[in-house]
């Protein structure tokens, strides 16, 4: 596979798919690069992400690209970015999508980390449970429709800086009922926020996405995640071997935002075990629900 990150994209700027002209790029990746496009008949700026296919020398590769767009179109939902068409010319696979007026969420951690005022360096309390609320919203409804993301971690959780509202984006390496999954028996996502059983190359299902979002409710909270600074290879180790060990303090060591009752629902959503995780994105809301009215139980008591 060519590298993505040295790539010559120029030839793409202008570049017609259709309905859709190629206009600035945004950001690439392994999996190649998102531009701003423009829709000529709705005269709209949208999203387009392109993979040459120089890039995707294989068949899994070229198969990942054309199921993500597949399995988001089944997906309507206000926390889950809209596809709206996908198709290939002679040197591209293309796929034109909603575009965020925003920023991910790993940037805007990043931002607020470098925060001049040590007690305002993490997100505010009630950002983050809005936050964790929306993007358990839009994970439910893809569990529901049998589509589980397998990579969800801060930089593909974009926040719309009109709304605020979180939107869940690249559906890359999701799995799902409808599609058999090329990746099978391969270690894929992002180390960090691998479960255990991803980690193992083991099957997964829709619980290795609520571990996810147990440790992104914990970084949102702490302001950032505690844990070793280790190599990829090392952390997909560590989740193989000991994925107990993998926070070095306790959730409730690492910010006063995080009490015994937040911290059991963090350790809940990433039990090692999965059995023992909630087991819908429903049980993990209703958690925090109920955790934020004890809370304001007790503040008016």
């Amino acid at each position: 596979m060519t590298d993505a990150e040295n790539l010559d994209y120029r030839d793409a700027i202008g570049r017609q798919f259709g309905n859709f002209v190629v206009v600035r790029e945004l950001g690439r990746g392994a999996m190649g690069a998102v531009f701003i496009g423009y829709q000529r008949s709705l005269k709209r700026q949208v999203a387009i992400k392109l993979l040459p296919k120089a890039l995707a020398t294989s068949d899994m590769a070229r198969q990942q690209f054309r199921d993500e767009a597949e399995l988001v179109a089944i997906l309507n939902h206000p926390n889950i970015i809209t596809i709206f068409e996908n198709g290939e010319d002679d040197l591209y696979f293309y796929q034109a999508m909603e575009l965020v007026d925003g920023q991910d969420l790993g940037q805007l951690l990043n931002k607020i980390r470098r925060h001049p005022v040590p007690a305002r360096r993490v997100l505010p309390l009630k950002q983050t449970l809005r936050l964790t609320g929306e993007i358990l919203d839009g994970l439910g409804l893809a569990h529901e429709e049998g589509v589980v993301h397998q990579d969800l971690k801060p930089a593909n959780i974009l926040v719309d800086n009109r709304t605020g509202r979180a939107r869940i984006a690249d559906f890359g390496i999701a799995k799902a009922r409808q599609i058999e999954y090329s990746a099978r028996g391969l270690v894929v996502g992002t180390p960090n926020y691998l479960s255990p059983e991803q980690a193992s190359a083991g099957d997964t299902d829709h619980r290795t996405d609520i571990y996810a979002m147990g440790l992104i409710l914990l970084e949102m909270l702490a302001g950032q995640l505690p844990i070793r600074d280790e190599g990829a290879r090392e952390t997909v180790m560590r989740k193989i071997r000991e994925p107990d060990s993998f926070l070095l303090h306790r959730p409730i060591d690492c910010h006063p935002n995080i009490d015994e009752d937040m911290e059991k629902i963090i350790l809940t959503a990433i039990a090692t075990d999965r059995d023992m995780r909630y087991n819908e994105c429903t049980d993990f809301s209703r958690a925090l629900d109920q955790w934020l009215r004890h809370k304001r139980q007790q503040a008016s008591a």
